[in-house]
């Protein structure tokens, strides 16, 4: 059978494709034959001279200089940078989030030390990395094996002068070298993860150019980059994993041509690598600017790599596509569109990696590349960027110049991002907030990264995460539910059905059963964001449900979030939402909880559901993964009930201060068309209608072909009407607006006199300019007269 599945798949494979992996295979056995036979293996060629003179980030000599900029300006990062140096010279490394990982005296480069399993030595491509049974977690073992713990050694050396630190990088690498020959051990068995060591010793070459007796150091490391190189060259992923492990061969590639020119292959590594960044930037990124594998982390993992290349690339003349930087810029866009707040809630997994410092690895890091695009694009709009230790680096003088001091953040708007599915629900008031929702496709192919988190939200509120992503915990374990979990719908802010995740796991990079998000609605006005949107991952049920969320966030007040299950049978249902852990939660009647920082004070966030509904709300604990491997306890609120569908509930997210108690309960009310929904507020009604169907629907003195809306009424007057879809509006039995046609949306607010629409053409009746110039309007008024029914 396994013969018959390899045929098939040989049989899809294009000509390129079955040279590559047929070349691939040569390589590896006749590397290994050399190795049995007692030959070394074969040297790549160097030139002797060569005219052609290489610029890196900083000229040579220019290191110590963007040293005391870093001590100057980012003292505190200048003092943790000699800090972990003094850790790593005692062997004690912080990998991924594990803290103090002690190696001993003699620094085993196969051990995974969190688990206590050693890789065999055995050559690269027989060791089976995945088995967590011999090799423990790969990933500990080869962030380890990265050495970017040694550029931060050279730090410490520029920003110390004292060469113990170098001392102590020179003597780990000469240990590496000798506890990983060629081609044995599983430290070879990953491009990307050489890729990665090559750039941390380019770093470490470029470093150490000043200090004392590293001359003959430097020597050796010329023909170990070769070698690295001519690996990455051999093994590129183009058909094993194009994604970023093929995007960060290919920047370790043109790093390698373009700085070593004495290397024989450099021009064609050059040309190779910049080519695959440019063909990587084209394919992976789609074309809102969201990367291709739905996670933020390795969004900003490869928007690392393409800022790092397109720097290089200017500094040494080689031509920039407009088509390049068009891309980044939209994948800037993204990042900054959901730090408008705080910080970037994630999606997806957490790789827990970094290109340029593997330490700033949190969702708090995850702005560091607007830093660098502001100052290569000139953008201002991207105010969540600040001064970090990687642009100075980088960019020196002209980012400490451009950053005298922190950004001022400016109001956050709603934005989408369509293709990627991310939409972001804006608001200024009574703090800025953001609602960022995730409704793209689950990833790509069997979608390896990518989460079963159809339709969740995170919301991040005055700097701070309120609603929070769960992260990933583990890529590999003795237990699969350690990789499950947090990659699962229970660990995202959604919907679950009958206890099950909206597709179904596979082995830890792969899903089958995949569900298809579709957008329904999304409108963005002055006053509100709307968005409605459904997928399909219970489908697959004997009785397949349907999950649909709809989610009206008001300025200036509440965010309404509606959740409907379409089905026939009975069925179990939960939504859940994960709290920052910083955050207390407590109950204060009327089914109603408040989150708040533990001194009380500064924002809250009030979650309402329904007093009258059989819905039960409990608050309980949950884990989140704030870095890989790295668990902390946070507040989790559940709201579950067993009930036939189709059912709904509908949550109300109340942003407001601490003098400001929300004791008002929200009512839940449906006819035959329209779903209806009352929060109260002292003297203040909140109403929020939601057609069932494509009919015209009324309630109360409302009558509406309108697919949402809302009307928020203040001393039995109307100030605020919001209608989303639909043509027209009546009151009682008289005619306030009118379309000419299917609209997007109209809003109207007294407080501002914000009067908008899409389109323009709505037409607005005698009555609605009386009515909102102060007239009394009751919630308890007669229906619309039949006459005005049956005219419509």
């Amino acid at each position: 059978m396994e013969w018959q599945n390899k045929l098939a798949r040989l049989s899809q494979m294009n000509w390129d494709e079955v040279h590559t992996r047929l070349s691939q295979e040569v390589h590896k056995r006749s590397d290994f034959l050399r190795h049995r036979i007692g030959l070394p293996p074969e040297a790549v060629r160097l030139h002797k001279g060569t005219a052609r003179r290489p610029k890196f980030f900083f000229p040579s000599g220019g290191a110590r200089e963007r040293a005391e900029l870093l001590r100057a300006h980012l003292p505190a990062e200048a003092l943790e940078i000699l800090h972990q140096a003094d850790d790593i010279r005692r062997h004690h490394f912080r990998l991924l989030g594990y803290e103090n990982l002690d190696y001993g005296a003699e620094i085993d480069w196969h051990l995974d030390r969190v688990h206590e399993k050693r890789a065999p030595l055995e050559p690269w491509f027989k060791i089976p990395f995945l088995e967590f049974a011999l090799v423990g977690d790969h990933k500990v073992t080869w962030e380890l094996n990265r050495h970017q713990h040694l550029v931060t050694l050279a730090k410490a050396w520029l920003l110390s002068n004292d060469e113990k630190y170098v001392r102590e990088l020179i003597a780990q690498w000469h240990s590496w070298m000798k506890a990983n020959p060629y081609p044995l051990g599983i430290n070879w068995g990953s491009s990307l993860e050489v890729a990665l060591r090559s750039l941390s010793w380019i770093w470490v070459d470029q470093l150490i150019v000043d200090a004392p007796n590293c001359d003959e150091f430097r020597a050796e490391l010329l023909p170990s980059l070769a070698f690295h190189g001519r690996y990455i060259e051999r093994y590129l992923s183009t058909y094993f994993s194009p994604n970023t492990h093929l995007l960060g061969e290919a920047v370790a590639l043109f790093f390698l041509g373009t700085l070593y020119p004495q290397i024989e292959a450099a021009s064609r590594w050059q040309t190779i690598g910049w080519n695959v960044v440019q063909q990587a930037a084209e394919r992976q990124v789609r074309p809102d600017g969201v990367y291709f594998e739905q996670s933020l982390h390795y969004h900003v993992y490869a928007l690392d790599f393409f800022l790092h290349a397109r720097l290089l690339a200017a500094k040494n003349g080689s031509e920039i596509p407009a088509e390049y930087d068009a891309v980044l810029g939209k994948m800037l866009s993204v990042v900054q569109a959901l730090s408008q707040a705080g910080p970037p809630e994630g999606f997806g997994d957490d790789d827990g990696g970094r290109v340029f410092n593997a330490r700033r690895n949190r969702t708090e890091n995850m702005t560091d590349p607007l830093a660098i695009g502001a100052l290569l694009y000139g953008r201002e709009d991207l105010t969540a960027a600040r001064l970090t230790e990687e642009s100075i680096w980088l960019i020196g003088n002209q980012a400490v110049s451009a950053f005298p001091h922190q950004n001022e953040r400016r109001e956050p708007v709603s934005d989408a991002f369509p293709e990627g599915g991310i939409y972001i629900l804006a608001d200024s008031e009574p703090y800025a907030q953001t609602i960022a929702v995730d409704a793209g496709m689950q990833g790509v192919g069997r979608c390896g990264h990518g989460h079963a988190d159809a339709l969740s939200l995170r919301v991040t509120m005055d700097g701070g995460r309120w609603l929070v992503d769960a992260g990933s915990g583990v890529y590999i374990s003795a237990d699969p539910a350690d990789r499950n979990t947090l990659r699962g719908t229970a660990a995202h802010n959604t919907m679950r059905v009958d206890g099950l995740d909206q597709a179904v796991c596979g082995d830890p990079f792969s899903w089958t059963a995949i569900p298809t998000t579709r957008l329904e609605n999304w409108s963005a006005g002055k006053t509100f964001s709307y968005f409605a949107g459904s997928h399909d991952g219970y489908s697959r049920l004997n009785d397949p449900v349907t999950h649909s969320r709809s989610i009206i966030k008001i300025n200036g007040g509440p965010a309404l979030v509606r959740d409907v299950a379409f089905g026939e049978k009975e069925h179990e249902l939960e939504v859940l939402w994960h709290f920052g852990p910083d955050l207390e939660i407590r109950e204060t009647g009327n089914k109603t909880i408040v989150a708040s920082h533990p001194a009380g004070d500064g924002p809250h966030l009030s979650m309402i559901i329904p007093d009258e509904t059989g819905w039960e709300m409990e608050i309980t604990r949950g884990l989140i993964s704030p870095a890989y491997g790295t668990y902390l306890s946070a507040p989790l609120v559940r709201a579950h009930a067993r009930v036939r569908l189709a059912s709904e509930l509908a949550t109300v997210l109340w942003p407001h201060s601490a003098a400001i108690r929300r004791n008002g309960g929200l009512a839940s009310m449906r006819q035959a068309a329209v779903q209806v929904y009352e929060l109260v507020d002292a003297d203040t009604n909140h109403g929020f209608c939601f057609a069932l169907d494509k009919r015209p629907w009324n309630f109360g003195p409302w009558f509406s072909d309108a697919e949402f809306l809302y009307c928020r009424i203040e001393a039995e007057k109307l100030v605020h009407l919001i209608v989303v879809g639909g043509t027209y509006v009546a009151w009682q039995s008289q005619e306030l607006i009118k379309a000419p046609g299917p609209s997007a949306f109209f809003e109207w607010r007294k407080q501002d006199a914000v009067f908008n629409s899409d389109p323009a053409e709505f037409s607005v009746s005698p009555l609605f300019q009386k009515l909102t110039g102060g007239p009394i309007l009751r919630a308890d008024s007669s229906s619309p007269s039949s006459s005005y029914a049956e005219k419509h």
